[in-house]
């Protein structure tokens, strides 16, 4: 039980360190040089691999398997 709720708080952590870096980094590319307009292909595909990720974190953590 124990190594299911730190996997848990270990993924939610992970998810969030790499979701504030992707977030900032898509925002710091609209906001700088390349406008919003330049910087709008970035935040599609920032969105798409956050949603990748946020379903790799419920795939691996949250959802019950048979095997457990």
């Amino acid at each position: 039980m124990r190594s299911r709720v730190f996997e848990q708080i270990c993924g939610i952590l992970g998810t969030a360190m790499v979701a504030a870096f992707v977030l900032g980094l898509a925002w710091g590319i609209s906001h700088g040089f390349a406008g919003f307009w330049g910087g709008l292909p970035f935040w599609v595909i920032s969105l798409g691999v956050l949603a990748l990720v946020l379903y790799d974190l419920w795939d691996s953590t949250m959802k019950k398997t048979t095997s457990d």
